[in-house]
């Protein structure tokens, strides 16, 4: 997988490129990540890449030129890739999404920065994406997020491909509890069935587990996540359990 990163500030990828798993990816030739500075493709000698806008208004807009050039540029490196702003207006970015840019062998990452993008450079954009509902100073933060995210699906990137499969999101739940060495942690054990060494035991405890927490924590998750028959029982009982517990402190109140 090839991450080209258009921005005007390219020395913000140090950080994660010298480093970590990504670095350590680079490095295995699984990935690689090329940030370009889009001021290269200015015309002027200031390498001017952004202007007031048509109509009035507070801010300035990053002019369509530059921008459109170094997506030329960037695309001339490998003509099937996929180009993609970051911009609040653009679909939430999530697993799911990462997992399906994880098909494609080469992105173009676009950061956006000031009040945003020229209308016209939306001609040359295959998919707009957010890292949320909130404004940041531009693109940069979000195109890290995107390279994280997509790296991790890409085989050769961690150490185990289990990693990956077992993440939260990726199988529409929460991720289960994680235990490590001490086996008691002030006055907290280690839940006895993972030191049984009964593996079907423990995978049925961690999709329980995982249930359990995205249900706390978030519901909406399992609108659209197909339930087994097993989980099914789970849930009814967990309901019960829950009903059970309610019903004790409604009578002693």
């Amino acid at each position: 997988m090839n991450f080209t990163v258009l921005t005007i500030f390219p020395e913000m990828f140090s950080l994660l490129l010298g480093g970590g798993i990504i670095k350590r990816a680079i490095e295995r030739r699984s990935i690689s990540v090329e940030p370009i500075d889009i001021r290269d493709f200015a015309k002027d000698r200031h390498r001017t890449v952004d202007d007031r806008p048509y109509g009035g208004g507070c801010g300035m807009v990053m002019k369509p030129e530059p921008v459109t050039k170094a997506i030329q540029h960037a695309k001339e490196q490998g003509p099937e890739a996929y180009t993609i702003l970051l911009t609040p207006q653009g679909r939430v970015f999530n697993q799911g999404v990462a997992q399906g840019l994880a098909g494609h062998t080469r992105l173009i990452l676009v950061c956006g920065r000031y009040e945003g993008i020229d209308e016209r450079v939306r001609e040359h954009i295959d998919d707009e994406l957010s890292i949320g509902d909130y404004v940041l100073t531009g693109g940069e933060l979000a195109a890290m997020v995107v390279i994280d995210a997509v790296s991790r699906l890409i085989p050769g990137t961690l150490g185990s491909e289990d990693s990956a499969r077992e993440d939260s999101f990726s199988a529409g739940l929460l991720e289960y509890p994680q235990y490590t060495r001490p086996r008691s942690f002030k006055g907290s054990d280690v839940p006895e069935v993972l030191l049984s060494g009964d593996h079907g035991t423990i995978k049925r405890w961690r999709r329980q587990a995982s249930l359990f927490r995205t249900v706390l924590e978030r519901p909406d998750l399992l609108m659209e996540q197909p339930l087994t028959t097993d989980d099914i029982e789970f849930m009814k009982k967990l309901r019960q359990d829950i009903k059970s517990i309610i019903g004790k402190h409604s009578t002693a109140s």
